[in-house]
């Protein structure tokens, strides 16, 4: 008879909530399947829970313990379920106990629920055609959990829509007032209100910025007045204000609301307020409809949405078209309230280290130094030339080579020597033989010519054998062999004063500075220093300021100064060519100055390079 009784299948039909709707399920399936005793409709997000009883048949049914059991199982077995309650203490067994039958409310793989129903004991064969008629009758729960999630997400998207058209509105206009003036026009359109304001926070009254369908307005008009005063409202109470007053919002003031609704004739009044990062509200959304359409739960949570997204995009905008100049006055008066506000500990006490630090090096002086490149030279550098023209025979001393006083460098090959000393020395023998012949025959004429060849001969030897002397290269002192290499040159032809090496002493030298011009005029003859070069930069190695050359070389874009230096305290370590850094003492200045002359200096030529 159930199939027949047209007002359960109606009032199923017609239910307008989920608790209705459930409980009218309940009872038409216990007409369906009779002896049931009580019933019990469990629902909740899919999946995640958690889930609450929904519906109970009877009606005010309050002893749910063993339904409440046999449904934690079928939840969790995600099954049908079949239970009976433990007899009591005395009962026989034969005793018929009611059975609990449960089944899961399941669509699309994903958990919704569980039905769970108390009906007289049946026979096995019974209690599987309920169970079928329980899993038929479970599609309606799962075809309303369905539509309902479906309705859920359509509402979404369309809301969704919404607040990306508005803020795409905002984005498509260039400048703050075309922007929001567009913004609350298509918003006023898609929510069917009569008006929608827009405001910003100005001084300390927030001001219309903005009305919808109205391009301009007098911002002296009552009625701005009027909105500019609901606008303060919302934003002082920094909360959504709906008025006429509803439960949500029954402890707020809404006076201001009030004196706009009788202004524009009893209107439904809605404001969203703008919060920044800390909480303060620096502007509002104020939405009119007429008294007859309020603002649904719904519409107000969209505006919110709305106002989230948009007031960021809109508020850059309207401080990009500020002018520069308010825009340097807002910075500096929100940092003025940051300094004497309460609050920000971080930044007063930044600010008064910084003013601390200001005034000590404002007042503090130190020792000034002019920072320079620095080479090393040796003080003597005598090169070593080839005595005479020849070959290199052996060269064991390169460049780099520390050498000692007459220690052989190169030598040259000596066998063309030998044999030219040879060839005199023959010819002095045949000279003296002929010599000897003459005086013997008593010719003066063969005599005198006989002795000039062996006088000719001795010459050449005396100067061969000097050459021979100076085959071996030696050095003039101690000191490091700074250029020269030719062991790579063995058997090369060397011309006479052709330069073979170059050697400095090791005990003296001579300290080169490279001063920009912009420092020069800092340095004095006399003053002392230190210089760190890059081989030796654990020691710091004194020198004092021998001369100042007017040459000045030019390199990167600048000019430099060369100036003479002689150290104070020789080291071993050092070599000619090191290269570094060296610090000229100048005198003590202020800090301040120390470090921002050069920047002042250079403001000062091209200030005055630039003035007509």
């Amino acid at each position: 008879m159930a199939y027949l009784d047209q007002a359960l299948w109606r009032q199923l039909a017609e239910a307008g909530s989920e608790a209705e709707f459930c409980h009218s399920w309940l009872v038409l399936q216990g007409r369906l399947i009779g002896g049931v005793h009580r019933g019990l409709v469990i629902l909740g997000p899919p999946d995640t829970g958690p889930y609450a009883p929904v519906a109970v048949w009877p009606r005010g049914l309050q002893n749910l313990e063993s339904l409440a059991a046999v449904s934690e199982r079928a939840l969790k077995e995600r099954k049908g379920v079949v239970t009976q309650e433990d007899l009591p203490d005395g009962a026989s067994a034969s005793e018929g106990l009611p059975l609990q039958v449960a089944y899961p409310v399941r669509a699309l793989g994903r958990l919704y629920g569980v039905v769970a129903l108390e009906i007289d004991p049946r026979p096995q064969d019974e209690l599987q055609s309920i169970m079928r008629q329980l899993q038929w009758g479970v599609a309606w729960l799962e075809n309303w959990s369905l539509r309902k999630e479906i309705e859920h997400d359509s509402l979404t998207r369309q809301r969704l829509t919404t607040v990306l058209d508005l803020a795409a509105i905002a984005l498509e206009e260039e400048g703050f007032q075309a922007a929001a003036t567009a913004f609350v026009t298509l918003l006023a359109t898609r929510l069917a209100c009569d008006r929608v304001s827009l405001g910003f926070l100005k001084g300390k009254q927030v001001k219309v910025q903005a009305l919808s369908h109205s391009a301009q307005f007098g911002k002296d008009l009552n009625l701005i007045r009027a909105i500019g005063a609901a606008m303060d409202e919302c934003s002082d109470q920094q909360r959504i204000l709906v008025y006429p007053e509803t439960s949500a919002n029954n402890d707020t003031i809404l006076r201001a609301h009030a004196a706009l609704a009788l202004q524009s004739e009893d209107a439904t009044i809605c404001s969203i307020p703008f919060l920044d990062k800390e909480g303060k509200g620096f502007g509002a959304l104020t939405l009119e409809r007429a008294a007859n359409r309020p603002f649904e739960v719904e519409t107000v949570e969209l505006c919110e949405a709305v106002a989230a997204l948009v007031t960021p995009i809109l508020e850059e905008k309207r401080r990009n078209d500020r002018s520069l100049a308010k825009k340097v006055w807002e910075t500096l008066r929100l940092q003025a309230e940051k300094l004497v506000g309460p609050g920000h500990v971080a930044w007063k006490l930044s600010a008064l280290a910084l003013l601390i630090l200001t005034v000590f090096f404002t007042f503090a002086t130190g020792e000034y130094r002019v920072t320079a490149n620095v080479t090393i030279e040796g003080a003597v550098q005598r090169s070593v030339l080839a005595p005479f023209k020849g070959y290199v025979f052996e060269a064991p001393v390169r460049a780099g080579d520390i050498v000692a006083e007459s220690q052989v460098m190169c030598r040259l090959d000596d066998r063309d020597l030998r044999l030219e000393r040879l060839k005199w020395v023959t010819q002095r023998q045949q000279a003296l033989v002929r010599y000897r012949e003459a005086m013997a025959e008593a010719d003066p004429a063969k005599m005198n010519q006989f002795k000039e060849q062996m006088n000719q001969a001795e010459v050449q030897l005396a100067l061969i054998e000097e050459e021979l002397a100076r085959v071996n290269i030696l050095a003039p002192f101690r000191g490091v062999v700074v250029k020269g290499d030719l062991s790579q040159s063995l058997g090369a032809p060397v011309e006479r004063g052709q330069v073979l090496f170059e050697v400095a002493p090791l005990d003296a030298y001579r300290v080169k500075l490279q001063v920009d011009d912009s420092d020069i005029n800092y340095v004095k003859v006399g003053q002392k220093g230190d210089m760190v070069l890059t081989a030796v930069p654990d020691a710091s190695l004194p020198f004092i300021v021998d001369k100042i050359t007017p040459v000045t070389t030019a390199k990167e874009g600048r000019n430099f100064f060369q100036v003479e230096a002689r150290l104070e305290q020789a080291s071993e370590r050092l070599r000619p060519g090191m290269e570094g850094y060296a610090k000229v003492m100048a005198g003590r200045a202020k800090l301040f100055w120390i470090w921002t002359h050069s920047l002042t200096d250079w403001l000062r030529l091209k200030l005055w390079s630039w003035w007509p």
